[in-house]
């Protein structure tokens, strides 16, 4: 086929393109919200995000230095990047070596030794006391193993009958504690090689509770355990023989303790002590400094600030650097998103709009690194402008003004509070920055609500160009710079920046409502033209549905201006949430005609299913036209759980008359409930109007008691329990409906037919003359008598 004139075939070829594009993001998206691995690939976006960021919010100064050994040749110039402050290893670890050989050792004098000694002698003697007079024919075979778990020592047999001669116990144990409390009044120690290495060091002398009571000399007295357990034999016992005094002193010695012992772990708290007092020895590098020149030879000092540089950026710095920034991230993406789900009641973002807003985050710091590094190289060109002010110029709004457009203002304030902090660690810890992109932000979301055109969004860029400049002056006045230059730039600065957020958000917002098939309101106002495809279909094939689904589009835009929903959502909503009857159009009442009703010939359950199949059929369409979520949600929800009530009772007429019975969920649509105020709006104004056409006589009378009656119906069914509609709204809603059905069913005059000219003898009929004055109408329909209370029973008649 010969090519179109003027079309080369790359033009051909371009023209694909962005279906192209759209179609592969399509088919992403679809894979990505696959409801059976939504929960892992939520998992992977998140850690893909944090990565990805991780790579742009790491410092530039990470990257590879290069390095010199002393004696080489520096083949270009090589400058600090940053001001650095490094630590001397070198030097600060001969300080902490000299600090940790000046560490005292602590010894710990014990001065309960000598009564904890005695105690256990008491509780031996009289664990054999108690083993005697139980079986005065013990042995020391038997006694053994009571004794030695006691005194905790291996006790031989000489000692073990001593302890059975000895039946004074008091003079033995009163004599034993002054031995005792005479040998403990010099300080024993366990090694006495050992004792005076550690006095050549310093030995500090703490009590029991840790506190210090003195230090240890060449001079300070002490013996040796092994001298203590010689001298404690010397002694004799009064009240027992020789032998029993022997083999009892025998058996203190075993026991014997040193009341001044080594405390390592006081030890290593006074070393750590001291390390810590060690401060770092740093070695400031100015940003801007020549390190070294090139053609020049590279000197010791030159070398070794290379080496600082180098291991402060390879180093394991760097990898705690990555790690710190990458578990930063997912805490910040994490925590907000998991409080937002429990409890902010309107967040629950799908898969495929988490993946938009992933989109949108890394692009957004991308475009912000790139930016912050040409502002740090065209910062030599301008040198009257300080560095800092550049971040004025930044549009930090612009991504929270778009989520805001494509969703809702609850996920718009979560994005906020993520990149806030993470556009501080971009710009170096800078807390301003902080504050200026959050408010910011959060300012421009709130400009852009119920964003209809594209005047809205340079609005907002006005009220986001008001804030930026007072917190520029603030900023300003808080570094007491007020009235200098650069104050000047800072005003034109934050003016220049809110102008381009406004720019970014009007040209990328059509961007992401095309690719991810977002329902802003802007799409609504496409979808609301009753022209497009889908409602020019239902009015050719479905008239009866058409007409119905416009007049209850005007029937819940008042009423949703009424309550305060979404008019605009509500009316487009209203427009297509009977798009499925036009697959069987002939089977719904008001698009029949001649009087022919094709259930007559159908089973009570087919007519349900065919009613039914109605909510299943308009999904498709809208999920095939790309009609959006919210409109796909006011489908399926705005006939809830209701019952078909007309042909379950002919179902159920006709299964009593063969003794059946008749399952009322059969009869029921799937749901679910509505879940918003503009489903619900859709539920009650689809009732209203629906049973409007069946009064016979539309009085203003008539139709508040129709609403009221269908109003109390369908709130007492329980179909209004899931949505936020109060009771105040349903009162609201219910005058609402009454006014519009009053307008559209209101009297005319009965004008009688025109007169004919030239009517006898010439003269003309009065055009009043034979009217009749409307009968009065009957009052209200009774009120449903149902469980509902009887503020319900009042709807819309104040």
């Amino acid at each position: 086929m010969p090519e179109s004139p003027g079309h080369t075939p790359e033009q051909s070829h371009l023209a694909y393109l962005p279906k192209l594009v759209s179609n592969l993001l399509d088919s992403i998206v679809r894979r990505f919200s696959n409801p059976v691995t939504a929960r892992r690939n939520r998992v992977l976006l998140l850690l893909l995000t944090a990565g990805l960021l991780t790579l742009i919010l790491l410092p530039s100064q990470h990257l590879v230095t290069a390095r010199y050994k002393p004696g080489e040749i520096a083949t270009s110039d090589i400058r600090a990047s940053q001001d650095y402050l490094l630590e001397d290893h070198e030097l600060t670890r001969q300080l902490r070596s000299e600090a940790e050989a000046k560490a005292p050792v602590v010894y710990t004098a014990g001065d309960t030794v000598a009564t904890t000694l005695l105690n256990s002698i008491t509780r031996a003697l009289n664990a054999t006391r108690s083993a005697r007079s139980e079986k005065p024919a013990i042995t020391t075979a038997e006694l053994r193993p009571l004794l030695e778990p006691v005194l905790d020592a291996q006790l031989a047999e000489g000692e073990l009958r001593s302890l059975l001669k000895i039946t004074n116990q008091p003079p033995v144990l009163t004599s034993l504690k002054q031995i005792l409390d005479e040998l403990y009044k010099q300080k024993i120690i366990l090694d006495e090689k050992v004792f005076r290495s550690d006095i050549q060091r310093g030995i500090e002398i703490c009590s029991t509770t840790g506190k210090s009571i003195g230090t240890a000399t060449m001079n300070t007295p002490f013996i040796e355990i092994g001298e203590a357990r010689r001298l404690l034999q010397t002694k004799r016992l009064d009240g027992v023989t020789a032998d029993v005094s022997r083999h009892l002193l025998a058996l203190t010695a075993k026991i014997l303790k040193p009341n001044l012992f080594f405390d390592r772990e006081a030890t290593e708290a006074r070393k750590k002590a001291l390390l810590n007092d060690v401060k770092p020895v740093l070695y400031k590098i100015q940003k801007g400094e020549m390190i070294v020149r090139v053609g020049e030879r590279v000197s010791s000092e030159q070398s070794h600030k290379l080496q600082m540089i180098y291991e402060a950026s390879r180093g394991e710095g760097t990898l705690y650097t990555v790690l710190g920034i990458f578990g930063l991230a997912l805490v910040l993406f994490y925590f907000p998103y998991r409080f937002a789900c429990k409890n902010i009641r309107k967040f629950n973002p799908s898969n495929r709009d988490l993946l938009a807003i992933a989109i949108l985050i890394v692009g957004s710091f991308f475009v912000f690194k790139l930016a912050l590094l040409i502002s740090a190289n065209i910062g030599a060109a301008f040198p009257a402008v300080s560095p800092a002010s550049y971040a004025y110029l930044f549009p930090f709004a612009a991504g929270a003004m778009i989520v805001r457009i494509l969703l809702n203002s609850e996920v718009a304030l979560v994005y906020c509070v993520m990149m806030a902090p993470l556009l501080g660690i971009l710009f170096n810890s800078n807390m301003y920055v902080v504050i200026y992109a959050l408010l910011g932000s959060v300012v421009g979301a709130h400009g852009v609500r119920q964003c209809q055109d594209r005047s809205v969004i340079y609005t907002a860029g006005l009220k986001l160009a008001v804030v930026n400049l007072a917190l520029g002056l603030c900023f300003q006045t808080i570094n007491s710079a007020l009235f200098t230059m650069q104050t000047l730039y800072v005003i034109c600065f934050t003016l220049v920046g809110a102008l381009l957020s406004a720019m970014l958000v009007s040209a990328f917002t059509p961007l992401f409502e095309s690719l991810f098939h977002f329902t802003t309101n802007i799409k609504l106002l496409e979808l609301a033209n009753l022209n497009s495809p889908l409602l020019r279909d239902l009015m050719i094939k479905a008239p009866g549905t058409y007409h119905h689904s416009v007049v209850v589009g005007n029937l819940v835009e008042a009423a949703a201006e009424a309550i305060g929903a979404n008019p605009l959502l509500a009316r487009v909503a209203a427009y297509y949430h009977d798009i499925g009857k036009t697959a069987k159009p002939l089977y719904f009442i008001e698009n029949m005609q001649g009087g022919e009703n094709r259930h007559d010939k159908l089973s009570p359950h087919m007519s349900a299913l065919i009613l039914i199949s109605h909510i299943k059929e308009g999904e498709a369409m809208a999920r095939e036209r790309h009609l959006g979520q919210p409109i796909i949600d006011v489908i399926r929800q705005h006939h809830g759980t209701a019952l078909i009530k007309f042909f379950y009772e002919k179902a159920k007429t006709q299964a009593e008359a063969t003794g059946q019975q008749v399952d009322p969920q059969e009869f029921r649509y799937p749901g679910p409930k509505p879940q918003t105020r503009e489903a619900g709006l859709v539920m009650l104004a689809d009732a209203v109007e629906a049973a409007s056409r069946t009064l016979v006589n539309p009085t203003p009378d008539r139709i508040q008691g129709m609403v009221q009656k269908l109003i109390n119906r369908i709130f007492s069914d329980g179909q209004l329990d899931e949505c936020e509609l109060t009771l105040k709204n349903l009162h609201e809603i219910a005058k609402s409906f009454n006014r519009i059905l009053g307008a559209i069913f209101h009297h005319r005059i009965d004008y009688p037919e025109p007169a004919h000219k030239g009517g006898i003898g010439g003269k003309k009929s009065n055009a009043h003359s034979g009217t009749e004055q409307p009968a009065k109408t009957p009052g209200p329909a009774a009120p449903h008598q149902g469980s509902s209370s009887e503020d319900l029973k009042r709807l819309g008649m104040s």
